[in-house]
């Protein structure tokens, strides 16, 4: 999976397993049923969970009666924190050495780190003010006057067509 996924598919299962209601062992929800809301393949769910749960976001048990379930309410998981737990959203990748000898080569890398450093403070902080609770919730305030990205109208247009 590409790390542009982890972010979303992290969100997407921790939204699940609140809805669920999973918030103990007994409850726990299968990387196979995980992996089918989202659609990907259990595989998938597995890594990202891993992840989550070294995060201590989730708690995982393996096996035939295994799954994931919560360790927090979903009104206490922000996005922020689920971000910092699948590595970063906005990992926008790392600027090249630059040539050696070349002005700009050997001052641009540093000023693009920087710029990334930026963007990720950016987006962990709007991220900060969502929670796990917002994504389940029809019009949270947190999520007021936004529109999808553009990105995912295509997303959005074939899970509306698959829900009628």
């Amino acid at each position: 999976m590409s790390d542009s996924q982890r972010f979303p598919v992290a969100a997407h299962a921790l939204a699940y397993l609140a809805h669920k209601g999973a918030f103990a062992a007994a409850q726990a929800v299968p990387s196979a049923i995980l992996a089918a809301s989202v659609p990907t393949n259990p595989v998938v769910i597995r890594r990202v969970t891993a992840l989550l749960a070294k995060a201590g976001l989730i708690a995982t048990r393996p096996g035939a009666s295994g799954g994931a379930w919560l360790l927090a309410k979903p009104e206490d998981i922000q996005l922020d924190v689920v971000l910092r737990a699948v590595n970063g959203c906005a990992h926008l990748g790392s600027p090249p050495a630059g040539a050696k000898g070349c002005p700009v080569g050997q001052h641009i890398p540093r000023q693009v780190a920087k710029a990334l450093t930026a963007a990720d403070n950016a987006a962990s902080a709007a991220l900060s003010k969502i929670s796990i609770a917002d994504l389940l919730a029809g019009q949270p305030d947190s999520l007021a006057g936004l529109e999808p990205h553009p990105m995912c109208t295509e997303v959005i247009r074939r899970a509306s067509a698959v829900a009628a």
